[in-house]
């Protein structure tokens, strides 16, 4: 269990409930549109508005945000409508910029999040201010990292402290632009049930059609809240317009929200239900994984017709089995157990390959 200083983010005048709902332009681009998302948000009861104002972008070229020129803009919108307001921070530079402009809230992203020398930078800045800070998984899949990240700036005295749940990066394609891991913020509710967390379903899902049963799954597993992408005019955004939604969807995804209940009795559990659901998700991780795995076996099928080698190999085979009861002791995992998933995964990586060895050796006949 990781122990961490951590009081309520309370905003006064915010309802405290579940959801906690963070909402605003992927980027801050012009006044106007700034201006027109959050009036347009708080007319829906959006009281926490999130603007990106350095956007850290994978290849240089790309919009990167307007910089601190954005600053004002959103001291406006705080102005106008009572809006809280935040914005993503990555140096000192931008820390001590945002306080100067009266941000409420900040948080640091999963690019940040990833470089312990960023994060202690931004922890250092961050000294000696009370202000709600939230942190994004790192793009990689690395819980530890993501705790790490969570305590240089709980050790800043910074205990207005929240994770924001994003997804992670994979290689493999996806549905998902960044694969939710379900499991991975799981495991940190179960080693910080103190500590809040938000879920990102616009960078989960990377396009606005998921949205909706993302946040669902969110509220699913009792985590606190959602901070969704929304634009006035979402086709038309300088960056990532495909997983912005307006407002008034936005208002017709958290109408249709299922809340269901948190406890049982005075202990928050989880239910039976998200259980299953848990399940239901590493499930599919598995399948996702079983489907890339016989992919490989059918190249590895044609490589070997193609070179005249035998399906069967013996030794590999041995040194296999070898290997997998070893890593699934020194998991806790039953050697019998693995032993039997893997033999059945190798018959059907004999099959595959056996299929693709005669198909082949057909084609090459009719020819």
């Amino acid at each position: 269990m990781t122990h961490l200083k951590i009081e309520a983010l309370n905003f006064p005048g915010v309802e405290q409930k579940r959801p906690m709902i963070i909402a605003g332009p992927c980027s801050a681009e012009t006044e106007e549109q700034t201006l027109s998302t959050a009036r347009l948000l708080s007319a829906i009861g959006v009281k926490l508005f999130r603007a990106g104002i350095w956007k850290p972008r994978t290849r240089p070229g790309a919009f990167e945000g307007v910089g601190s020129i954005g600053l004002p803009w959103l001291r406006r919108v705080k102005e106008e409508t009572g809006m809280y307001i935040g914005v993503e921070v990555a140096t000192a530079h931008h820390v001590h910029e945002a306080i100067k402009h009266g941000v409420d809230m900040m948080w640091i992203g999963a690019r940040t999040s990833a470089n312990p020398f960023a994060v202690q930078e931004v922890a250092d800045a961050l000294k000696g201010i009370n202000i709600p800070v939230l942190v994004k998984n790192p793009v990689n899949p690395d819980l530890d990292l993501w705790i790490g990240a969570l305590e240089r700036i709980n050790n800043a005295g910074i205990t207005r402290l929240a994770a924001i749940h994003r997804g992670f990066s994979t290689y493999d394609k996806s549905e998902f632009r960044n694969h939710p891991q379900w499991q991975i913020p799981i495991e940190l509710r179960r080693r910080i049930p103190e500590l809040p967390i938000i879920t990102d379903p616009s960078h989960i899902g990377g396009k606005r059609s998921l949205i909706a049963e993302i946040s669902q799954e969110a509220m699913d597993l009792n985590f606190d809240g959602l901070i969704i992408e929304t634009h006035c005019n979402p086709d038309k955004a300088w960056s990532d317009a495909s997983q912005q939604v307006t407002p008034e969807a936005l208002k017709k995804i958290l109408d249709e929200l299922v809340l269901r209940r948190p406890k049982i009795g005075d202990t928050p559990r989880n239910t039976l239900d998200e259980l299953r659901k848990t399940i239901d998700k590493l499930d599919n991780d598995l399948l996702d994984v079983l489907k890339e795995r016989m992919k490989i076996s059918e190249a590895i099928g044609k490589y070997k017709y193609e070179n005249n080698i035998t399906i069967l190999q013996a030794r590999r085979y041995d040194e296999i089995m070898n290997d997998r009861k070893a890593r699934a002791l020194s998991r806790g995992l039953d050697a019998d157990f693995v032993t039997e998933i893997f033999e059945a995964i190798h018959e059907e990586s004999i099959s595959r390959q056996s299929a693709i060895m005669n198909r082949e050796l057909k084609n090459k006949e009719e020819k």
